[in-house]
């Protein structure tokens, strides 16, 4: 890889959701800015098929790909998950109940939140509606199916007071108990080398530590206010990984590889 060249700084990819912001803010604008390159405004899909294609040395992936792309490590601790609700990895409709769906349009660029909606459906709710693929654009998602998977900033501006929104993580944490990890830095073992030298738990604290700014950053882009931006941040999202996590994780590791996901 290139990373071979003396002297060239680990490329890193990851996407520039609300929700990664503390994962990349020390790598955008704080200390360990001058230390990578970083390859932002690409899904988290995108971001998995550059890993996947040696484009980069490490990317903030869905943690489904581990599973998919070969002699991957997963970069322990550091990670975008939630111990209940998540509030921006839903599935939207205008059914009553979710027994009456049908047909599901699934946001494109989300891996790991595809493969938990239909461990949902099929392990949980006992059945298996009709899947299409989409772009996330919610009226036409919902032109389409009875039903929408929405996910990252899209995910956070929709109207509450217009639709069931029904949120992943909480229906995981309902039928396990446990918490849910949908996303987490990774790279090839090719690549080991240049992505352990990286401090990725130091760039998360640094970025936690200047949630100020990411509000600043996001507040007017998203439409939310910076006290519901840092809310969002501290509450609904967890940035390390604890037990209840890393138990959430493994089963659905398995339920995935149950499912032929």
């Amino acid at each position: 890889m290139s990373t071979d060249i003396v002297g060239q700084l680990p490329r890193l990819a990851a996407s520039t959701y609300l929700n990664t912001a503390p994962l990349i803010w020390s790598f955008l604008k704080g200390s360990q800015r001058d230390a990578v390159e970083l390859i932002t405004d690409t899904a988290p899909a995108r971001c998995a098929e550059m890993l996947a294609n040696g484009e980069v040395d490490a990317a903030l992936v869905p943690i489904i790909e581990s599973l998919r792309i070969a002699d991957v490590e997963m970069i322990p601790d550091v990670c975008v998950g939630s111990r209940s609700a998540v509030r921006s990895v839903v599935l939207v409709t205008r059914k009553n109940n979710l027994k009456k769906i049908q047909r599901v349009a699934l946001d494109n660029s989300s891996r790991t939140s595809v493969a938990l909606v239909k461990i949902i459906f099929r392990e949980f709710l006992k059945f298996e509606p009709e899947w299409l693929t989409s772009p996330p654009d919610l009226k036409t998602m919902l032109m389409n199916a009875d039903a929408a998977l929405i996910i990252g900033d899209p995910a956070m501006k929709i109207p509450r007071n217009q639709f069931l929104v029904f949120d992943l993580a909480t229906m995981w944490h309902d039928y396990t108990g446990f918490g849910f990890v949908f996303a987490m830095w990774m790279n090839r073992k090719e690549t080991a080398i240049a992505a352990h030298l990286i401090d990725f738990a130091a760039a998360r604290d640094e970025g936690l530590a200047n949630l100020e700014d990411i509000g600043a950053t996001y507040e007017t882009q998203l439409g939310l206010s910076r006290e519901e931006i840092r809310d969002y941040l501290t509450r609904n999202i967890a940035f390390t990984m604890d037990e209840e996590m890393r138990k959430g994780m493994e089963l659905f590791f398995e339920l995935a590889q149950e499912h032929s996901l």
